[in-house]
């Protein structure tokens, strides 16, 4: 899931961004769903930087550009972007980032700098394993979970003289 340049390291953002949603609008053509142009100004937002955002603070972009202060809007939008796996709700900021590989199904767990506020996505499978064998003695059947970690980036843990 992850390889070539991440959030945490200077990277041609702008590809990166395009890249993603350039597969955002293949993804959106193939299920026959419609990037209107409130869900893709929204997605583009979410796309400026590897921090995840809060709705109001979305919506306070969307109301700059003329697409109105409606909170319902910003909200149908969000959730609209998560059910199609372009973005995803970080539960510890309560907040939405865009989802740096809508054409992979998986289930990422965020490392979210506390100083920073960037976020990485990297792949979870082997937490999710762990969560599942835990559950199992229990007789616990795992449907979903959400993993998040805070702590430092590098380039904070450096500017701290932590590196």
């Amino acid at each position: 899931m992850h390889g070539g340049q991440g959030p945490f390291e200077s990277h041609d953002h702008a590809g990166c961004a395009g890249s993603v949603l350039a597969r955002a609008d293949r993804l959106a053509a193939a299920r026959g769903v419609r990037l209107t142009p409130v869900r893709r100004r929204t997605l583009e937002i979410l796309l400026e930087s590897h921090k995840a955002m809060g709705a109001y603070e979305v919506l306070d972009r969307l109301a700059g550009e003329g697409f109105g202060r409606q909170p319902p809007v910003v909200y149908r939008a969000l959730e609209f972007l998560v059910e199609q796996g372009l973005a995803h709700r970080v539960q510890v900021l309560n907040a939405f980032a865009a989802c740096m590989h809508p054409d992979t199904a998986h289930q990422p767990v965020f490392l979210i700098c506390r100083d920073c506020h960037r976020i990485a996505e990297t792949p979870a499978e082997g937490v999710r394993a762990a969560l599942e064998a835990a559950a199992a003695p229990l007789g616990f059947a795992v449907e979903s979970s959400s993993f998040e970690a805070t702590g430092q980036c590098p380039a904070c843990r450096e500017a701290a003289g932590c590196a």
